[in-house]
């Protein structure tokens, strides 16, 4: 294999489905343990505004009980951003966030809020924890970002995802994709990429020489309903695998 792409999987859908009811189950910890035999490189959750799935107390556990590292997704509000600070996990990745909204609609403004975030995210450079960016494949978004002074970005595919579905553009969309990764090497940036991403979909994405990985969450959850979260996560570890050669 020339060359590793890392998975992230996300798990919230996980604590969506045991929210429908309430209790314990099924267990967030458990699919993050079982994500992590099966080849995942990182666990990723969303802790919302609103807590619709992922809550303190799930971050605290999987904190305590995941041997990989835990990937924190989080809106730039001083709350969040306290509670991020006081688990300490591995990295924070900044999304933008709409309580109305059923999943992340877009990336991050980081052009049109730079003041807003510098102030805000200027702390948490000085720490440990790695710090991304979820933006749009746009060079304006690459620029600023790499003005920020953050160090690693996450390229939402959502549009790429959407055309391939409809089957209309999706080569424009992979072409903004493929610019966007290969400006974030040339400003030193690392590259992440994922939303929307599926079996079919993700083999394009990864043959893109300058990703460095890619979150799946709601795909792999919802394939594992009938194929087994093993299976779903190795499935998709081969794939990715098999593009990246």
């Amino acid at each position: 294999m020339d060359r590793y792409i890392k998975l992230g999987v996300n798990i919230d859908h996980v604590a969506t489905l045991r929210n429908a009811r309430g209790g314990n189950y099924p267990d967030v910890i458990a699919a993050a343990k079982i994500a992590e035999q099966s080849g995942a490189d990182s666990i990723t959750v969303h802790l919302r505004e609103d807590r619709r799935h992922i809550n303190e107390n799930d971050l605290e556990n999987l904190l305590n009980n995941i041997n990989v590292p835990l990937n924190l997704e989080i809106a730039a509000k001083q709350e969040t951003i306290e509670i991020a600070l006081n688990n300490q996990p591995k990295s924070i990745c900044f999304v933008p966030e709409n309580r109305q909204e059923i999943t992340t609609e877009g990336g991050l403004d980081v052009k049109k809020n730079f003041n807003y975030l510098k102030e805000i995210i200027d702390p948490i450079l000085k720490t440990d924890i790695e710090i991304s960016v979820f933006v749009d494949p746009s060079e304006e978004q690459l620029q600023a970002t790499k003005e920020l002074g953050v160090k690693t970005i996450e390229l939402h595919t959502g549009a790429y995802a959407n055309a391939f579905e409809n089957k209309l553009n999706i080569e424009f969309e992979l072409d903004k994709l493929r610019s966007s990764a290969f400006l974030a090497k040339k400003l030193l940036l690392n590259c992440h990429a994922g939303h929307g991403l599926n079996f079919d979909n993700v083999v394009s994405i990864a043959k893109i020489s300058n990703i460095l990985e890619l979150n799946i969450g709601h795909f792999i959850i919802a394939d594992s309903i009938f194929n087994g979260l093993k299976k779903s996560i190795q499935k998709m570890r081969t794939i990715i695998n098999e593009a990246s050669l």
